[in-house]
């Protein structure tokens, strides 16, 4: 039986109701506005119909994710406690979703007394969470490509997908930014640079968004640099690094992009719980930057107060201190994976413990999201099954995925210019990340790794001579047997690729004990090649050949010898489903590389962190050095190393060359609330078509507080025909070279700033001087 002929009486009945009532509500009326709908709706709910409107409900609740079964009381049950959102992201067939889905709104609309339809809500980072929908590449790797308009793009794909199913609320994009190596998460961030990050989330949330689907920010805010690199460790930070470096991203992404909801960090920063921070929460996000939308904690979040924090009793959870600690300091919801916390708030206001108006804050928040969507009108824009394919995985999303991955893969080095590889060349594909499964980065459903394009596949799949293949090591093994088939291999081809790398696992083994070196929860000490890798791909290079070795990772890899004795080094963050065929336009140049890294490379995980952007008096000057040989050269800092980084931030090289000349700045002497335009000529001195990326970077010279020696303040990426040359424009905000001063007011302080445009932070090209 069909779940929707389960329902079918329950559902006639409530339209009777309806039928009989001849009074159409205010907050039933479309052309009224946001603000008074959300008013007249809130008068006319119970205190318990508000209560479930803040906490997490479950499809599982009535869809049973093992065989389809229906349970109607289970329905009844999560919509008079857990109406307001539901979860839907489990590893079964689509249109279990879709039915699942609509089930609930037609309950929802029908069967209860306001009809205030859910949020439905799944995963998307790099793709809709579910069956068979578009893999698209690691944030990490979308970043590289510095391209906001594919971005974008990747946005309204993924709303696309979700739609047809339903769910019209992604837990995406992060606002995060990769600044300690050692997290695990680095994979889901956009890199180390607040102004690229908020660039990319903020295009992800204009496509998503502009597709009729929820963005959620997240982890909100300064989640990613956690003591130790461990995931959910506190993070150290004052009021002036928050503002400065951590929260340009999120508001870009929340106030500019208007995205409708936030999700709140695990972590602590400076001691105070992210999910009962109310300076942050109330104080930045509501008072300062006007935020009207809602925000919910992370899964089983709410309960950290009590076992983590020790803010209260943890056995059991204290739900009346947890509830006082985070619904009043501006976290509206709560999610599921804890003991459901909020659902002691009918008998705090009862008791007088806690105001209903902060209930009712919280409330109306979430309800101006669910109003401003048009969900009142279209509680469900799911498609019939036979549509679905129309909407999901279609040959324009595969192509696009295939395009924003082959601009995300960053070209490290090319000795001699052995790249590109004629097509015609005998190959050798080598290692554990070059076939047999898909190396995707956490965040896909379960089995992912089983579909898509692998290197081999891809490299086969353009080549027009011999291609052959030999695993030669396992990923998690220090198991060396396969050396001599993998030697062999290279021995008998022109040329060897070697695929070697981090992995991450699928959303359900990911949290199942399966051996990982990247993902949510899973934190490394070392920066280094795993086990037998980092001497396969010594052994391939020691047989003379040339030898590509290309990095399949999630985050920067440490192996400095390679840079040096590999032919050529290629960066690809965790690939899409068209991954291999990616990988193979960039080994073939069939695609011109024109990634450029969204976060730098240390030399050594000791020598982290490594970001650009570091305050004035960080880094050293004096490294030291050893040699292959084994000299050891003494410096200060460090002794044995160097704290700059091997590959900086914004680094990529190209088959072409380019070559910059005639910086202007449209204004020299400004004021603090003028716009300019910085121009400036690019040619491309080469006999192939390329695109660069121009990176536009400023210096405060003189400052009454230490700032950034140096920040990204606009990039432009532009193809350039062979020989030809363009004319750039980037615009600058003089507003956006201010500071936090020691009364911590945002100022642009007059004096000289430096206008550098380059190819990287380190490679700036030409400069010119603005005075405030």
């Amino acid at each position: 039986m069909k779940l929707r002929s389960m329902i079918a009486a329950p559902l006639l009945l409530g339209v009777v109701r309806a039928q009989n009532n001849t009074t159409t509500p205010l907050y039933k009326n479309p052309n009224a506005s946001v603000d008074d709908r959300v008013a007249d709706l809130l008068s006319r709910m119970t205190l318990q119909d508000k209560t479930a409107q803040l906490i997490q409900g479950d499809i599982s609740n009535w869809i049973n994710t093992t065989t389809n079964a229906f349970n109607a009381t289970g329905l009844a049950w999560n919509m008079a406690n857990r109406a307001g959102q539901f979860y839907v992201g489990y590893p079964v067939p689509q249109q279990w979703i879709n039915d699942g889905v609509k089930v609930a709104q037609d309950y929802l609309m029908h069967n209860t007394t306001l009809g205030i339809p859910a949020l439905v809500q799944s995963e998307g980072i790099h793709g809709f969470l579910i069956s068979n929908a578009t893999i698209f590449n690691s944030p990490i790797g979308q970043a590289c490509s510095w391209n906001p308009g594919l971005v974008q793009k990747m946005g309204a794909a993924i709303a696309q997908e979700a739609l047809a199913l339903g769910v019209n609320q992604i837990f995406a994009p992060l606002g995060d930014l990769s600044r300690e190596l050692r997290y695990g998460r680095v994979e889901e961030t956009y890199g180390e640079d607040g102004y690229l990050a908020g660039e990319m989330a903020y295009s992800y949330v204009i496509g998503l968004q502009g597709g009729n689907v929820s963005a959620t920010i997240k982890h909100f805010a300064a989640y990613a640099t956690p003591e130790q690199g461990l995931n959910a460790g506190p993070v150290h930070g004052g009021e002036r690094e928050l503002r400065t470096t951590y929260l340009p991203s999120y508001k870009r992404a929340i106030i500019d992009a208007g995205a409708y909801s936030i999700m709140t960090a695990y972590s602590s920063y400076d001691g105070v719980p992210l999910i009962a921070n109310y300076h942050i929460l109330t104080e930045i996000l509501r008072e300062e930057w006007g935020y009207k939308y809602w925000t919910t904690s992370d899964s089983g979040a709410t309960d950290r107060l009590c076992y983590g924090f020790k803010m209260c009793s943890s056995n059991p959870t204290d739900h009346e201190a947890v509830t006082l600690y985070a619904l009043p300091a501006g976290n509206d919801v709560e999610m599921g994976g804890g003991t459901y916390c909020f659902a002691i708030i009918p008998e705090l206001v009862e008791a007088g413990k806690l105001d209903i108006s902060i209930v009712d804050t919280a409330v109306s928040r979430l309800l101006r999201a669910k109003f401003a969507m048009g969900l009142f009108e279209n509680p469900y824009l799911g498609v019939p099954a036979d549509e679905a394919p129309s909407k999901i995985h279609t040959p324009e999303t595969i192509a696009l995925a295939r395009e924003l991955d082959g601009e995300s893969i960053v070209l490290l080095e090319n000795h001699n210019n052995t790249l590109p590889l004629a097509k015609s060349a005998n190959i050798a594909v080598i290692g554990p990340m070059a076939y047999g499964y898909m190396n995707y980065g956490d965040y896909v459903v379960n089995a992912s790794q089983y579909r898509g394009v692998t290197p081999l596949d891809g490299i086969k799949a353009a080549s027009t001579g011999v291609v052959t293949y030999a695993q030669g090591c396992e990923r998690w093994s220090t198991d060396q047997s396969g050396f001599a088939e993998a030697i062999s291999a290279a021995e008998a081809a022109d040329v060897a690729v070697v695929v070697v790398g981090t992995w991450s696992r699928d959303q359900t083994q990911l949290w199942s004990g399966f051996n990982a070196t990247t993902g949510e929860h899973i934190d490394i000490s070392s920066l280094n090649l795993v086990g037998a890798m980092p001497h396969l791909v010594a052994a391939i290079i020691n047989t003379g050949k040339p030898t590509i070795v290309v990095f399949s990772s999630g985050k920067p890899i440490t192996e400095a010898w390679i840079s040096s004795n590999a032919s050529a080094l290629v960066q690809q963050f965790y690939p899409s489903e068209e991954g291999g065929n990616a990988l193979a336009d960039i080994l073939f140049g069939d695609v011109n590389p024109s990634g450029k890294l969204s976060v730098g490379f240390p030399y050594d995980v000791g020598t982290t962190p490594i970001y650009y952007d570091y305050l004035n008096t960080g880094r050293g000057s004096s490294p030291g050095h050893v040699y292959p040989n084994g000299t050891l050269v003494f410096g200060d800092e460090y002794v044995l190393n160097s704290p700059i980084p091997l590959y900086e931030f914004g680094y990529g090289k190209s088959y072409s060359t380019f070559v910059y000349s005639d910086l202007t700045l449209s204004k020299t002497n400004v004021s603090a609330t003028d716009d300019i335009i910085v121009t400036v000529d690019v040619t491309n001195n080469s006999t192939r078509d390329g695109a660069e990326v121009i990176q536009l970077y400023v210096k405060d010279l003189i400052t009454s507080v230490a700032v950034p020696n140096l920040q990204l303040k606009g990039f432009s990426k532009v193809l350039i025909g062979a020989g030809q040359t363009e004319t750039v424009q980037i615009p600058l905000a003089v507003n956006d070279l201010g500071l936090w001063n020691i009364r911590m007011q945002y100022v642009v302080e007059p004096g000289d700033f430096v206008v550098f445009v380059g190819s990287s932070s380190a490679d700036l090209r030409l400069n010119a001087t603005l005075t405030v």
